[in-house]
C-alpha cells in the first residue's frame, strides 16, 4: 500500500490542540485539507508528520515550537499610539484587528496591552510560542506522476 512522501498531494482530517488540550482548529464537520507535501503550504512539523502514513491511518504527531509558528517574536510587538485609532474604537486587551503596513498590505494583530497614550499591537501569529498536537486521519493520496527514464 502506497505510504505518503514529498510531491504527493493528500487530504487529512485533522484536529489541531495546544498542549493544555484547548482546540485551535479543526477539520470535522468540513472538508479534509487538501495539500502537496514539501512544498511548504502547511508548517514544518504537520508535513513531516503525514510522511509515512497510508490512507485509512490514524495518529498524532506533536510539534515542537521550531516547528510550528515558532518563538514570538519581540519585534512583533507594535506600540501604537491610541490617538491614531479611529474616535469610536474603544481597545480592549484580546482584540483582534487588521493593520497595514507602508506598502497596503494586511495583516492582523491582537490588543496585547492597554496604556494610557498607547495601544501595544502582538503582530505574532496566534499560535507562535506554542507547541501543538495534531489528531491526524489520511483520507487520500495522489501521487506525483513520476517518470522512469531508461
Amino acid at each position: 500500500m502506497q505510504q505518503v512522501q514529498n510531491g504527493d498531494k493528500i487530504k487529512v482530517h485533522y484536529h489541531g490542540k495546544l498542549r493544555s488540550g484547548e482546540t485551535f482548529d479543526s477539520s470535522d464537520g468540513r472538508e479534509p485539507l487538501e495539500f502537496t507535501v514539501g512544498s511548504g503550504q502547511v508548517i514544518k512539523g504537520f508535513d513531516e508528520g503525514v510522511k509515512g502514513m497510508k490512507v485509512g491511518d490514524k495518529k498524532t504527531v506533536e510539534i515542537q515550537v521550531t516547528d510550528a509558528y515558532g518563538e514570538k517574536q519581540q519585534e512583533m510587538m507594535i506600540e501604537f499610539p491610541k490617538d491614531q485609532f479611529p474616535a469610536d474604537m474603544n481597545p480592549e486587551v484580546g482584540m483582534q484587528l487588521m493593520m497595514s503596513n507602508g506598502s497596503g498590505q494586511q495583516f492582523p494583530v491582537t490588543v496585547a496591552e492597554v496604556k494610557e497614550e498607547s495601544v501595544v499591537l502582538d503582530a505574532n501569529h496566534p499560535l507562535a510560542g506554542q507547541d501543538l498536537v495534531f489528531d491526524l486521519e489520511l483520507v487520500s493520496i495522489e501521487p506525483t506522476s513520476r517518470i522512469i527514464m531508461p
